[in-house]
């Protein structure tokens, strides 16, 4: 897995290359959290490159959702490939997480237009 993020004020875009999946949840988790101890409080996370995600890499997605909340933020994903997008609906996890199809768009959901 490799994770690129582009911090943007109270948001951060995390792209995410690979596979999300018990291996790697860990330090998803790790840097995630370093992320919101710099003030960040929303997350736009960019599927696209995204390739597998298992159960833990979903739990992670939950975990990150509620640590944002904690914060009164929230977490978008952006670009979601359509196998990611089916493991949401067969987990029901679809309507748990707000997709979009771009990062702009997802950024602008959020309420920062002028970061989109």
């Amino acid at each position: 897995m490799k994770l690129n993020y582009e911090d943007n004020g109270p948001v951060t875009v995390l792209s995410i290359r690979g596979d999300l999946s018990v291996d790697e949840t860990d330090r998803f988790q790790r840097e995630t959290l370093q992320r919101l101890e710099q003030d960040v409080r929303d997350v736009v996370l960019d599927l696209e490159a995204l390739d597998f995600i298992d159960s833990s890499g979903l739990e992670s997605l939950l975990w990150l959702q509620d640590k944002c909340a904690e914060l009164l933020g929230q977490v978008r994903l952006a670009a979601c490939p359509d196998h990611i997008q089916k493991v949401l609906e067969v987990t029901r996890l679809s309507g748990r997480f707000d997709c979009h199809p771009d990062v702009g768009t997802a950024v602008k959901s959020l309420g920062h237009p002028e970061l989109g």
